[in-house]
């Protein structure tokens, strides 16, 4: 394909000519699918794009041509902002329109009717057109589908969920080519391969890499904290970065954390400067004002979370400044690329550790974007309960074969491995809801026409399943406003969090203290606070385990001898440390025993990431209560576990038997509130449970109520349910992260060393200010009621009585 006469004008007149990655994207436009990697401000998504531009140049098309898909809200908004440039300055006969949860029902509508040309949407609102019986007709004339940010979308269930649409419209579109686009990928060809339809390839083409990154760690007056995450004695410095630079997005890993810093940070804020925030919580109206405010410069710094992680181009964005460790080094490459968004041109990025440990993984993760050194997890097969909404999706839209619909879902990467007899089990459930269910008439949704078709039983189903299409878990939810009739939003706290709430309370949302006045049809209502010591809205959020990766480099920092690269308040850390205990190695796991406050404390240093040693707290405190051990609580952080109990351990390596551990895992999973948390979660992806009906919302109470009933049932008269086999499936690989303690296992081997102390270790000191600590009731408990029991009749003089 070549680049038409007003399209070269375009370039010409701006000064611009293309880069060779994008010129090589017209070439290889026929490709059926191509993964570009390109660096952040190369120009990828033009890239991406030429092939469409320089085919609809013409004015022939009727119709869709492409459809782009990204990760964000924001981004599909920054994309039709920059792609309308070209389209217009070229006088391009194009047509483009965006496609999210927040584009009004008349708009939605128009677009099915007249679809624009180039449609830009997400993995949710993509599903929901496929569902609509229309859907072969808006398609069939789709030509290209453009997927930005890619990895970002292949790492979770929101990419299965793509990848089976992208199989859908390859049945109504049969032409239709796939690009992928992305700028920090780890393992490139595992996303070409999640990318492709197979059995074609998918061709690899990588852009020049541009200039190395200017990052370091930020200088503050006062050294880090022992422990917290918010980062608070670094808003000075910050603010001084923020006056030198034109404009700067500063990261927090949490919505909750970032609320708080922007608070702090707005209080010392004496120049008045403008700074903003945003994150997922807000309201879509709070959000787009922050937006178009960056968008014409009228910002000097945002305080914004993962929303803004993404590929928006704001050219004025001269400084990234990451606030607290960033926990994965792909992620944290991706957010400096936010800084000098342009081609050839440095990015510059300050980090900053909330507390003192965080400084070595800060070091690590410097170390790593300097190598390159991107990690990344593998992903197993593709999920059952995403493939069980699939099937319900595809149901909405007419009747379908199965047979074809199997063959249809074998192209996809992540569900090449799926048998038959797996994708029966799905749709068997889809149509009766299993065994146990089969007799309720609420979960018998499909049926089997006299030619072998599938249907939906009840065709106004359908409604109900599109409502509940995705597979984004977050925390239920309440609105927030303004109080008075057409109050403003001004986003949403979680559920849990507004039940704890009285008139009075006061919380901190978009940057505002604000004064709870009560609850009405589901809203929260409150008014303006002069309080200076809010609650905090305890926002959902992920909390970001230490990738593998960066754990590992963490390690071999400890070995390094002078520290020359750390902070002298860390290194010191270290080297008291080393003096009166020992520092983790690689291939060994360190286990400290001391005691404190009448207790024996244990850490075990297994640097496993947040999940998988809290899961190592629950089965350790389990073996160590049937060796008599007393074990009373637990807490854990990315890097270790800590455990008080009544008696001493004395040989760890038999805590640490990996067949003991494992059997204390399926005991301890059978009847935990981790499966039943996991179950729900996988009930409401496969349709098992909706979260949202019509005319009305099932509250987060309602569902966990009917999820905790269904796991109950299921467990007692169909312990071999699909649902049961999904969630033990999820259980080990998500919120239990088995696998991680595994590793752990492998790498240390019979390699344990025991350092008993007097005292407590500076490592081990932080562990004590850690929030989050889980009381294990048991025989521990026990003994100490008996002995103060005994105690009480001895004081009383009763001992003999």
């Amino acid at each position: 394909m070549e680049m038409p006469p007003s399209l070269t004008a375009w370039f010409a007149t701006r000064g611009w000519s293309p880069h060779p990655h994008q010129s090589e994207m017209l070439a290889r436009a026929d490709e059926p699918s191509l993964l570009l990697i390109a660096p952040t401000g190369g120009g990828k998504t033009l890239a991406g794009f030429l092939p469409t531009l320089a085919a609809l140049a013409g004015g022939s098309h009727k119709g869709l041509h492409t459809l782009y898909i990204s990760p964000l809200k924001a981004l599909a908004a920054d994309i039709k902002r920059n792609l309308r440039r070209p389209v217009e300055e070229a006088n391009l006969p194009i047509r483009i329109d965006d496609r999210t949860g927040d584009t009004p029902q008349s708009r939605r509508k128009a677009q099915r009717a007249d679809p624009p040309h180039i449609l830009l949407t997400t993995p949710e609102s993509l599903a929901l057109l496929l569902s609509y019986e229309d859907a072969p007709r808006m398609f069939a004339g789709l030509q290209r589908v453009v997927v930005d940010e890619i990895h970002a979308l292949a790492e979770s269930k929101r990419g299965d969920h793509l990848i089976l649409s992208l199989s859908r419209l390859q049945s109504l579109a049969p032409d239709m080519r796939r690009v992928g686009l992305s700028a920090t990928v780890d393992d490139p060809t595992a996303i070409a391969g999640f990318l492709a339809r197979h059995p074609d390839p998918c061709p690899i083409l990588n852009a020049d890499p541009g200039p190395e990154p200017d990052i370091s760690m930020l200088q503050t007056a006062e050294a880090p904290p022992w422990a917290g995450g918010g980062g608070r004695y670094a808003i000075p410095a910050v603010l001084q970065e923020v006056k030198r630079h034109k404009t700067t997005l500063i990261f927090h890993n949490t919505r909750a954390q970032a609320e708080v810093f922007f608070h702090h940070l707005w209080l010392a804020n004496e120049d008045a400067l403008p700074i903003g925030i945003h994150h997922g919580a807000l309201s879509r109206e709070a959000r787009e004002k922050v937006e178009h405010a960056m968008v014409d410069g009228q910002l000097r710094a945002i305080v914004c979370t993962g929303s803004l992680d993404l590929g928006i181009d704001w050219g004025n964005v001269d400084l990234v400044i990451q606030v607290g460790a960033p926990k994965n080094v792909k992620r944290l490459v991706q957010r400096i690329g936010r800084a000098n968004h342009r081609y050839n041109a440095p990015s510059k990025a300050l980090l900053v550790p909330a507390n003192r440990f965080e400084v070595v993984e800060c070091v690590a993760a410097l170390e790593a974007v300097r190598a390159h050194d991107l990690d990344g997890e593998p992903r197993g097969p593709g999920p059952r309960d995403v493939l069980c909404q699939h099937i319900l999706s595809t149901a909405c839209a007419g009747p379908f074969d199965a047979d074809a619909l199997f063959a249809e879902i074998k192209t996809c990467g992540a569900y090449q491995s799926l048998s038959r007899a797996q994708f029966d089990d799905c749709l068997t459930f889809c149509a009766t809801g299993g065994y146990a269910l089969r007799a309720y008439d609420r979960y018998q949704r499909l049926m089997q026409l006299p030619d072998g078709q599938w249907r939906l039983r009840d065709p106004r189903s359908t409604r109900q399943i599109r409502m509940n299409l995705g597979t984004i878990l977050s925390a239920e939810t309440l609105k927030v406003r303004w109080r008075g009739r057409g109050g403003a939003p001004l986003g949403e706290v979680e559920e849990e969090f507004a039940a704890t709430l009285t008139p009075g309370d006061t919380f901190l949302m978009a940057g505002q203290i604000v004064r709870y006045e009560g609850l009405r049809e589901l809203v929260i209502e409150v008014t303006r606070s002069k309080s200076k010591t809010p609650k905090v809205a305890t926002f959902y959020g992920t909390k970001f385990a230490t990738s593998t990766q960066l754990s590992e480099r963490i390690l071999r920092i400890f070995q390094q001898g002078d520290w020359a690269g750390l902070p002298a308040h860390t290194a010191d850390w270290l080297d008291v440390q080393k003096r009166v205990s020992k520092l983790p190695q690689p291939g060994r796991l360190l286990v400290e025993s001391f005691p404190m406050d009448g207790r024996a404390h244990t850490v075990a240093y297994g640097f496993a990431g947040r999940n998988a040693q809290q899961t190592l707290g629950l089965l350790l405190t389990q073996r160590m209560e049937a060796a008599g051990l007393g074990p009373m609580g637990f807490v854990a952080t990315d890097y270790a576990t800590l455990i008080w109990a009544l008696d001493p351990v004395q040989d760890p390596s038999a805590l640490f038997d990996r067949a003991g551990l494992r059997d204390a895992l399926e005991t301890w999973l059978a009847g935990n509130q981790v499966m039943k948390r996991t179950f729900r979660g996988a009930a409401i992806i496969s349709g098992l449970i909706d979260r949202n009906m019509p005319g009305k919302r099932k509250s987060g109470r309602q569902a966990t109520f009917s999820s905790d009933i269904l796991y109950d049932t299921l467990r007692k008269y169909d312990p071999e349910h699909l649902m049961l086999q999904i969630t033990r499936e999820e259980a080990m690989r998500g919120l239990v992260d088995f696998g991680r303690v595994e590793h752990m296992l492998d790498r240390i081997g019979d390699r344990i060393d025991l350092v008993e102390l007097d005292r407590l270790s500076p490592l081990a000191a932080p562990l004590f200010l850690e929030p989050g600590r889980i009381p294990v009731k048991g025989l521990g408990e026990q003994r100490l009621l008996t002995e103060e029991a005994a105690r009480l009749m001895t004081a009383a003089g009763l001992e003999q009585v």
